[in-house]
């Protein structure tokens, strides 16, 4: 797989986006990849921390308008989004290992969903998040509806939704959404110096302290995960989210 590489650097596995020129936008194969490579690394049994970033100059985009359109068009392709989108956020939230987001760009729509479920967020202090799913017609399903809320709580989570502003690296520290900014130039240092520290702990003290922190999430995911994913779904062929998919497709063709 090119578009996500696991890198084994001693104990941490380095898991990296890799579409650069399209800021890391889902494509099929990376958005499948993203369903497994959770109990994939954790199957290593070497492995004792996962760094999770983007090559080049974002983090992730998110959806990218190829998939979109044919989403809109092709039922049982849209059922097979859902349905993945289902595993990558079960997998993150279900992943024993401590996760480290780290943060160097743009994180948007999924791409910001990736870096909320987390365990860790170190951001570059000229990143930022934002869920704009909302913008394009849809809902925030595929993370931001459940995690958002635990993180900043309900009227914060619902204005971040609702508008999908931009929340700068600062921002996010205020907010309690990223543990720290960090200049661009060190961020991967920061983040492997710190996956070194978790990769010393107790294993197994630091793993179910992670799942028993992670109880919080897995309410969510009972409760609010599944209807949020059916809503977001319902909504990737509304008429609302196909013309809002056109005005994009149309503004770039005039790039």
């Amino acid at each position: 797989m090119t578009d996500l590489v696991v890198t084994a650097v001693g104990p941490v596995r380095l898991v990296e986006l890799n579409r650069p020129e399209q800021l890391n936008a889902m494509s099929e194969e990376l958005h499948t990849g993203l369903t497994s490579v959770w109990d994939e690394v954790c199957a290593d049994p070497e492995a004792r921390v996962i760094v999770l970033t983007g090559r080049g100059r974002a983090f992730s985009a998110g959806g990218n308008l190829d998939t979109m359109s044919r989403v809109q068009r092709e039922g049982a392709f849209r059922e097979r989004q859902v349905d993945e989108a289902r595993g990558i956020i079960i997998g993150l939230v279900r992943c024993p290992l401590p996760v480290i987001a780290a943060v160097n760009g743009p994180a948007v729509g999924l791409g910001c969903s990736l870096a909320l479920l987390s365990d860790l967020v170190l951001i570059a202090d000229g990143a930022y998040l934002a869920d704009p799913h909302v913008q394009v017609g849809l809902v925030a399903g595929d993370g931001g509806a459940f995690v958002l809320p635990l993180l900043v709580g309900l009227p914060r989570a619902k204005e971040l939704l609702f508008l999908g502003d931009r929340v700068s690296a600062g921002e996010a520290v205020r907010l309690g959404i990223a543990n720290r900014a960090v200049p661009g130039d060190k961020l991967m240092d920061e983040a492997m110096d710190l996956a070194v520290r978790l990769a010393a702990l107790p294993a197994q003290a630091l793993r179910e302290t992670k799942r028993a922190v992670n109880r919080h999430l897995e309410q969510a995911l009972d409760t609010v995960m599944e209807p949020a994913l059916l809503a977001e779904r319902d909504t990737m062929h509304s008429p609302e989210h196909i013309a809002a998919v056109e005005r994009i497709t149309a503004a770039r063709g005039r790039r």
